[in-house]
C-alpha cells in the first residue's frame, strides 16, 4: 500500500476507489465527466497536479473502451468528422500542459469552473448554445484550441467539447463514441505532455494505475444505465453534472485564493 502514501491515511485510499468507482459509471451514462469529478473529488485532500495525475491512465482506458464500443469502423468515421478539432486541440494541449507545475492552484481550477458553470447554467435555463450540425471550420478550430487549453492544464476537455456536441444536437449514441474517440486521443496527448511537464512520474504513475479497476467497474455500470434512457434525459443529464462539477470546482478554487 506504499504507492497510496501520497493520499494519507487509509480512509483516503477508499475515498479515491469510490470517487474512481463514480466517475466511472457518470462517464459510462453521459460519456463524459471522468477527469472532471476525480480531479475536482481527489483535489478536496491532495494537490490539483497529483490529482491530474491520478486521472490520467483510468482517462486513458475507459476512453478506448468507451471509443470502440461499437467497432474500430464508427471510431474511424468520428475521427475523421473531426479530425480539425483534435488536431487544433492537441497542438494547444501540449503546449497549455507545460503551464501546470507554475501555475498557482486557485488558478488552474477556476480557469476550468467559470466556462463550465457558464455554459451548463445558460442551458438549463432555457438559452442553450445552438450550433448547426456542420459549424465551419473557423468554430470547430476555435472550440478545439479552447478544449486544448483547459486540458492541458487540468486533464478536463470534456466542457468544451461537450458544449459542441449538445448544442449541434448529436444523437446519444454517436455524441458519446464522438467523446470516446476524441478523449481517448486527448488523453494520449496528455499523458505524453505530463511526462515531459513531470506531473506523471516514477511516483505518481503507480497511483494512477491503481485507480484503473474501479473506473473500468464503473464505465460498465453507467454503459448499462445509457443503453436504458432516452435523448431528453440524456441532454439534461449531461448538463446537470456539468453544473455540479464547475459548482465544486469553483468552491475549491475560491477557497485556493
Amino acid at each position: 500500500m506504499d504507492i497510496f502514501a501520497p493520499l494519507g491515511p487509509p480512509e483516503l485510499w477508499i475515498f479515491a476507489y469510490v470517487i474512481a468507482l463514480a466517475a466511472g459509471i457518470i462517464k459510462g451514462v453521459v460519456g463524459f465527466a471522468m477527469p472532471l469529478i476525480l480531479l475536482s473529488g481527489l483535489s478536496s485532500f491532495v494537490a490539483p497536479d497529483l490529482a491530474l495525475a491520478c486521472l490520467i491512465v483510468p482517462t486513458l482506458l475507459t476512453n478506448a473502451w468507451q471509443a470502440l464500443r461499437q467497432g474500430p469502423r464508427a471510431a474511424l468515421h468520428s475521427l475523421k468528422r473531426f479530425k480539425l478539432f483534435l488536431v487544433c486541440g492537441g497542438a494547444v494541449l501540449l503546449l497549455s500542459a507545460q503551464l501546470v507545475p507554475v501555475l498557482p492552484a486557485s488558478v488552474l481550477l477556476l480557469i476550468i469552473a467559470v466556462p463550465l458553470l457558464a455554459y451548463a447554467g445558460t442551458s438549463l435555463a432555457g438559452r442553450p448554445l445552438r450550433l448547426p450540425p456542420r459549424p465551419g471550420r473557423g468554430v470547430e478550430a476555435g472550440m478545439g484550441a479552447a478544449a486544448g487549453f483547459i486540458g492541458g492544464l487540468s486533464g478536463v476537455w470534456g466542457p468544451i467539447t461537450v458544449a459542441m456536441l449538445t448544442a449541434m444536437e448529436t444523437e446519444k449514441r454517436e455524441q458519446v463514441r464522438i467523446q470516446g474517440v476524441m478523449y481517448g486521443l486527448g488523453a494520449l496527448a496528455l499523458a505524453a505532455a505530463h511526462v515531459t511537464s513531470g506531473v506523471l512520474n516514477a511516483q505518481t504513475l503507480p497511483l494512477s494505475l491503481a485507480l484503473v479497476p474501479p473506473a473500468l467497474l464503473g464505465i460498465w455500470t453507467g454503459f448499462q444505465i445509457q443503453d436504458r434512457i432516452d435523448q431528453a434525459l440524456f441532454k439534461r443529464l449531461t448538463l446537470w453534472i456539468l453544473l455540479l462539477a464547475g459548482l465544486n470546482l469553483l468552491r475549491r478554487g475560491i477557497i485556493a485564493l
